[in-house]
């Protein structure tokens, strides 16, 4: 009779038992049961609900200002008939504002283009051309993301005032543009920093000049991060009220600032306020999903190298 041992080839090593199988925890099965479908079906509910306040504010501007008084925005479920236009015909009747939106997209659409063109440039310079005291500089520029906007309330105000800008749209977008080129150097010079240095070494041997170079290869590869830093920066601006409420006069007001005036009355032009409100909100909104996948990819650009 051979026992076990003897049987065994000389040099085979025996087989382990097989190790037993660990009952996965409560967050792993919850985990494995939400995945899929469900997990959709959750953040779906999650998305209508964040937009719940968008739909009301849509359904009080179509609403008269008697209905607004008597009822919430939900009872145009059961009555209908109370959506009307009226209001929105009375909005751009209204010129304050109309002029105010007017004002808004003056200020916002030449700030983002002035950051976004100066950012780019300049966030070049700092990641790819050397030149005397580039680091230090660049540390003062990262200093001065820490810089509230507040600080450089009163002295700014004090230098518009000298030179004729205060009160002016232009003063506004001067301010804007100033306290935004920090992070937007900052954020594209890491990303032209990550461009492979092989690309511009091929440039420059075919001969390529540095505004060559910047239009032709850099610009081209950094459309995610100049994207990302576009919407950033419209949507700050367009959604700001400290800055156009100290440097803007009334001509010069932008939308945010005329619809702060507006609540002061609020009893006597909800009937404007909601519309106008509505029209405040949506235009970000609308920019942003337009954009959604530029922004998107500009974000996580700097995940995977």
């Amino acid at each position: 009779m051979t026992t076990m041992d003897d049987a065994m080839a000389p040099g085979e090593a025996v087989a382990s038992p097989p190790s037993e199988r660990r009952d996965p925890g409560l967050a792993s099965r919850i985990a494995a049961r939400t995945g899929g479908g469900v997990l959709r079906v959750f953040l779906v509910l999650v998305a209508l609900f964040w937009l719940v306040p968008t739909f009301g504010l849509l359904a009080s501007s179509l609403r008269g200002p008697s209905d607004i008084a008597a009822s919430g925005w939900w009872k145009v479920f059961s009555e209908p008939a109370q959506l009307t236009w009226s209001n929105y015909d009375k909005l751009l009747s209204n010129d304050t504002i109309t002029n105010s939106l007017w004002n808004t997209v003056l200020i916002t659409v030449p700030t983002t283009l002035l950051v976004v063109v100066v950012g780019s440039l300049a966030g070049y310079a700092f990641a790819w051309m050397e030149f005397p005291g580039r680091d230090w500089l660049f540390l003062v520029l990262v200093g001065l993301l820490v810089v509230p906007i507040q600080i450089g309330l009163i002295p700014v105000s004090k230098l518009f005032g000298d030179l004729g800008l205060f009160g002016s749209i232009t003063g506004v977008v001067i301010f804007h543009t100033a306290f935004g080129l920090p992070f937007a150097i900052f954020l594209l010079r890491n990303f032209f920093a990550e461009i492979p240095r092989e690309l511009l070494e091929a440039a420059r041997l075919d001969g390529a000049g540095e505004l060559r170079l910047f239009a032709t290869v850099v610009m081209p590869l950094g459309g995610p991060a100049i994207a990302s830093l576009g919407i950033f920066q419209f949507l700050w601006v367009w959604n700001d009220m400290l800055v156009a409420l100290i440097f803007a006069d009334p001509d010069s007001a932008p939308i945010t600032v005329a619809l702060q005036n507006q609540v002061r009355q609020f009893g006597a032009n909800i009937d404007v306020l909601a519309p106008g409100a509505f029209i405040s909100m949506i235009v970000p909104l609308v920019v942003f999903f337009a954009f959604q996948r530029q922004f998107v990819s500009g974000v996580m650009a700097g995940a995977v190298k």
